[in-house]
This record gives structure tokens, C-alpha cells and sequence, in this order.
């Protein structure tokens, strides 16, 4: 049963990174044109500025939310790298209650101010800003989930990775 749901979690996981990658593809795209029609055929077109920012708002909390992986996530690694296992599993307990406690504390004032944004629009597509920025409320679902996740298995005894030099990069 497990190796079925670790199936498809990742099957899906794989999905999101497509969606992902797709909207990078896009943003670079339009990026692209927004260039070439302003310094090729002198055009000034706005609504590439307003895809190029809903597309980065969009990666950024829908790659947090499905495609970054726990030990991707920034960490003091002075404190993590020394601690052991216990200490880890404690240090994950204790940051994972306070984020979903907080995420969980917000969520009703962000659903509230997320719907009541409906009333504005982007200036040259006219997209409700709701809909623009009702990723914010998945990321935050998305953010209690997974630490009240990360929570219960450090209660189970699974400590969270430790920090590991040989695989530490600068990330480019």
C-alpha cells in the first residue's frame, strides 16, 4: 500500500515539476517577445510585464508548495549540521508546530483578504487579482500539511536529514 502511495506522490511530484518547467518555458517566452517588440519593432506592450509577474508569483509559491523538496529548504546549517538525530527531530518538531501554527493562524485572514481582492484587476488583461493571487492560499494549505506531516514523523522517531558537506553546492 505504501509503495503505491509513494507511486503516485511521485508520478504527481513529477507532474508539478512539468507544470513547473512549462511555466518557466512561458515567462522565458514572453520575455523574449517583450524584448523583441520593443527594441525590434519599437511596440511597447504591457500585458507581457503583467504575464511575466503572475507567471513568477505562480512559480515561486507553486514550486514551494509541490516541487521543493524539505531538504532544499534554506536552514541554519551552523545549528543543523552540529546537532544529532535527537536534536533534529526536536529542531523539526519545534520549527515544523510553529510554521503550521502560523500558516494555520493566517490562513482565515488570507482567504479573507485573497476574496475580497476580486473587487481589482491587472490593468491590460483584466485579471481579477483573486484569481491571481488565490495560489497564495494552496501554498498556505500546502505549507500546514506539510509540516504537520514533517511533525508527526519526528514524533514517529524519523529524524530529518542532517546536513551532508559532500552534497552541499552553491546552487548553480
Amino acid at each position: 500500500m505504501d509503495t503505491r502511495f509513494a507511486n503516485w506522490g511521485g508520478w504527481l511530484r513529477h507532474r508539478a515539476e512539468n507544470l513547473l518547467a512549462a511555466m518557466l518555458l512561458a515567462m522565458f517566452v514572453i520575455f523574449l517577445l517583450q524584448i523583441a517588440s520593443r527594441y525590434v519593432f519599437n511596440l511597447s506592450i504591457g500585458w507581457t510585464h503583467e504575464v511575466s509577474v503572475a507567471l513568477w508569483i505562480w512559480m515561486v509559491l507553486f514550486g514551494s508548495a509541490f516541487v521543493v523538496r524539505e531538504v532544499d529548504e534554506i536552514r541554519f546549517d551552523l545549528f543543523w549540521g552540529s546537532a544529532s538525530a535527537n536534536g533534529l527531530r526536536v529542531m523539526q518538531i519545534i520549527g515544523s508546530l510553529s510554521l503550521a501554527a502560523l500558516f494555520l493562524w493566517s490562513l482565515p485572514a488570507v482567504i479573507d483578504y485573497v476574496t475580497f481582492m476580486k473587487v481589482e484587476s491587472t490593468a491590460y488583461l483584466k485579471i481579477r487579482f483573486d484569481v491571481l493571487y488565490c495560489i497564495y492560499v494552496v501554498f498556505a494549505i500546502a505549507m500546514i500539511i506539510r509540516h504537520i506531516w514533517l511533525c508527526v514523523l519526528a514524533f514517529r522517531g524519523k529524524a530529518p536529514e542532517g546536513f551532508d558537506p559532500t552534497k552541499a553546492s552553491s546552487g548553480v
